[in-house]
């Protein structure tokens, strides 16, 4: 049998209007420096060289939609962010641009969009480690 191919996930990629200035909101947030720049792509990524984010400019953007809706554009995917103190992450996420989203269906989670519209979740990590 052939063996398997090595796959690596590099980034997860997000569409926005302009992907520099959606990447200086991540780069802010996440304190991650950028590691490429384009007119249209940005990627930023932790020191460690760890996976790390891209944005691409897509002109048509347009916001998902959380909850999730019969009609319009549906959320495909969302990132979770791990933080140590959740009210204060969630108040500099939201000075930093992102809006705090009104359905909240964790008290341990805080659901934000970025400054774009995409959904992302702030939680604090408890009990053991996964």
């Amino acid at each position: 049998m052939k063996p398997s191919p090595r796959f690596t996930l590099a980034a997860t990629t997000l569409d926005a209007p302009d992907a520099q200035e959606l990447a200086g909101f991540y780069q802010a947030l996440l304190g991650w420096p950028v590691r490429t720049s384009g007119p249209d792509w940005v990627e930023i990524g932790p020191s460690d060289g760890g996976t790390g984010l891209s944005f691409q400019t897509e002109p048509l953007f347009t916001p998902p939609r959380w909850p999730s809706a019969r009609s319009g554009q549906q959320m495909m995917m969302h990132l979770d962010i791990e933080v140590d103190d959740l009210p204060s992450a969630a108040e500099r996420a939201v000075a930093l641009g992102a809006t705090v989203a009104d359905y909240q269906p964790q008290d341990d989670v805080r659901v934000l969009y970025d400054p774009v519209g995409h959904p992302f979740c702030l939680f604090v990590r408890t009990g053991a480690s996964t």
